[in-house]
């Protein structure tokens, strides 16, 4: 038995090794695909479509031209895209994007009322879905599993295949690549990237995540 538990340690310890290299990379590549492509159809398109232009944005992009909101999104998601794939301020431009697709959520595929969670998830759906009143139950499948592929980056960053972890090696930083600080600051930033998707989504869910991401910043801040 312990043999066998020895044989699992090693090998999931050089699995996690493995996936300092690999792990990141699919979720990377197909994201730098997904959003780069997205942005260079926008930027192909003459001034602002009036489908966008219609669009009722959430707080503080609302205060902003629909033309500002469209250069804004076009250009995020071409230079965020060329950064993902190159691995270049991974964590940064993966968080850029979660805003991004929230405020899509947000404007495009989120229900236009929902009663229950049961209701609520009719709508974890590729195609346009219509309740049996005729209101729209949404179809937020896709970008939800882009924000469920956006967030190891944010939190894990982009790999050992990168230009990141290049500029660490070459900073003399790599020791920074294994370094975990498990303390109630890295609880808070935990709480608080779900409780900015959230704010957006189901407000009260996003008021308790960032009130606990507050309480967790200032307890380590007590304790420290």
């Amino acid at each position: 038995m312990n043999s066998l538990t020895e044989l699992y340690d090693r090998l999931t310890d050089r699995l996690r090794a493995a996936g300092d290299w690999v792990a990141p990379l699919g979720l990377r590549l197909l994201l730098a695909w997904e959003f780069y492509n997205a942005g260079t159809m926008k930027a192909g398109i003459d001034g602002t479509p009036g489908w966008f232009a219609n669009k009722a944005f959430p707080a503080p992009f609302d205060w902003l031209s629909a033309g500002m909101n469209w250069t804004m999104v076009t250009w995020t998601e071409i230079l965020a895209g060329l950064a993902l794939m190159l691995g270049l301020f991974t964590r940064f431009f993966a968080f850029s994007l979660v805003v991004v697709t929230t405020i899509a959520i947000v404007s495009t595929h989120w229900p236009e009322s929902w009663t229950s969670l049961g209701q609520l998830w009719e709508g974890y759906s590729v195609s346009r879905v219509e309740g049996d009143d005729g209101s729209f139950r949404g179809n937020f499948r896709i970008p939800a599993l882009f924000l469920a592929m956006l967030l190891p980056l944010v939190f894990m960053g982009g790999g050992k295949l990168s230009l990141d972890h290049l500029i660490l090696k070459l900073s003399q930083r790599s020791d920074l690549i294994h370094d975990r600080k498990g303390d109630f600051v890295a609880l808070s930033l935990a709480l608080f990237v779900p409780g900015v998707v959230f704010l957006y989504l189901i407000p009260l869910w996003g008021i308790v995540l960032l009130l606990g991401a507050v309480a967790a910043a200032v307890y380590q801040k007590i304790a420290a």
